[in-house]
């Protein structure tokens, strides 16, 4: 039986976040945006009390791309999305597991939210987060590491959110992880990166020796070919193999759009380097079209979703449409990315192949990166999008003394090679040996007196007004 618990408090955090250089994706240039800590206090039936911590950046334009909403605009709806979940779950007095409390308050979140004029995938933003404190708090109440933790079950995670899986299919995947040793960094290429010779794509002190490359599109299928030979012939240089992933962040208008993509992938010569490479293109367009068009002949590339995962039916409606993949990221909800790799499990039984990917730029080093790693090693992500420290360069504005007790806590995660401490890339691989430490995949939550608490949203009907 999975232990019970109750909530005592939630409280938020922000910390400014300055990036390194800017990132662009989709229609929107990121160099600034804040970093969400949250503090979940809970008693565990028979354990006693435990604090737990999560963290995530606050990322304007991702969750929330309607363009009538200013970049800020868009990170008050998910301020609002935390708020909102955390009146949810503190009305929970009861002992229940930790699984028992989200599933409970994630449809009134999304119900609550909308009439708040917030989308699902922000709405799910909230539980996401106090989730994973709750989970720390549970495990560390528990004295126990997140993958044994996991393995037993210890959230109590069930099947009432996906009917199309038994319990014991979720039981069975659970009890039979082994969680990867190593996960291989994907080196992220924004559409303002730099492709060519000295800080481009092939600079091994940019790229600290990544075999997996993430391009971005722009939605745009001439240019995006001419970027994407360029890139190709840039890759070229590496000196070892490599593959490539390809996503567009809902740019591509149509199935028309992506087509033209496709066909130039297929026949263009200079884009061979790309198209032997490929692995699978990611979120190509906007999720409201994706629902309506099913992919057809094109499916045989390969497609995952990422922004149109915003239920938990998301993945078997996809995987109707002709996709073979979804991501998971822990700013999404971690039992769904569980209840994702079970179902992926399940259906790659039956002969064809099916994916959970790792997609999130939204981990900075320290407690984000950690847990997120953590969970994409966990269901068996061999190899995860992952520079959020390349962008933010290494822990940012993180008082140092911070940044010293995570790398003294997770040696094998964090060095200082004279450029201050920053994530440790070994071979292209990041190690998860220390993350087998009592709690969510950190020995050490950040120093609550450098943060400051969250701003004060306010609703998106009030801003649009």
């Amino acid at each position: 039986m999975a232990p019970r618990l109750k909530l005592r408090d939630i409280a938020f955090f922000e910390r400014p976040v300055q990036f390194a250089r800017p990132f662009r994706f989709g229609a929107i240039t990121i160099d600034a945006t804040p970093q969400l800590f949250v503090r979940a206090e809970i008693e565990v039936e028979g354990r006693g009390s435990a604090i737990g911590a999560a963290a995530e950046l606050l990322v304007p334009k991702w969750f929330d791309k309607r363009p009538e909403l200013s970049p800020a605009q868009t990170v008050d709806g998910l301020r609002r999305s935390l708020e909102i979940a955390r009146g949810l779950y503190l009305a929970r007095t009861g002992y229940q597991t930790a699984f028992d409390l989200h599933a409970s308050c994630i449809g009134a979140q999304v119900a609550t939210c909308a009439k708040k004029n917030i989308p699902p995938l922000a709405a799910a933003y909230g539980p996401a987060e106090i989730d994973k404190a709750i989970l720390d708090a549970l495990l560390r109440a528990a004295e126990t590491s997140f993958f044994d933790g996991m393995a037993a079950n210890i959230a109590g995670i069930d099947a009432r959110l996906s009917p199309d899986l038994s319990e014991r299919d979720i039981r069975t995947f659970l009890s039979g992880r082994v969680p990867l040793e190593r996960v291989a960094i994907r080196h992220t290429v924004g559409l303002d990166d730099v492709v060519e010779g000295e800080g481009g794509v092939a600079d091994p002190r940019e790229n600290a020796g990544a075999r997996y490359f993430k391009l971005k599109l722009s939605g745009d299928p001439a240019a995006d070919g001419a970027r994407l030979a360029r890139i190709g012939k840039a890759l070229a240089t590496l000196g070892h193999d490599h593959k490539v992933t390809l996503d567009a962040n809902e740019q591509y208008a149509d199935l028309a759009a992506l087509q033209s993509l496709m066909d130039r992938l297929d026949r263009d010569a200079a884009l061979r380097p790309i198209a032997t490479r490929l692995l699978y293109v990611e979120q190509p367009m906007p999720r409201d079209i994706t629902r309506q068009s099913p992919l057809g002949a094109l499916a045989a590339h390969g497609f995952i979703i990422d922004e149109a995962d915003d239920s938990y039916d998301a993945f078997p409606a996809a995987r109707a449409l002709g996709y073979c993949g979804i991501s998971s990221k822990s700013c999404k909800g971690l039992y769904k990315s569980i209840v994702n790799a079970t179902r992926a499990a399940k259906w790659s039984a039956g002969g064809e192949r099916f994916v959970v990917t790792g997609e999130d730029l939204t981990c900075q080093a320290g407690l984000a990166v950690q847990q997120d790693l953590a969970l994409g090693a966990f269901i068996g992500v061999t190899h995860a999008e992952r520079n959020g420290h390349h962008y933010v360069d290494g822990f940012g504005g993180t008082p140092a003394a911070e940044a010293q007790a995570f790398a003294a806590a997770h040696p094998d995660l964090y060095a200082d090679a004279g450029q201050g401490i920053r994530l440790s890339i070994h071979n292209g691989d990041l190690l998860t040996g220390s993350l087998h430490a009592a709690g969510f995949a950190t020995s050490v939550h950040p120093d609550w007196s450098a943060l400051r608490p969250l701003e004060q949203p306010t609703s998106l009907q009030e801003q649009s007004a």
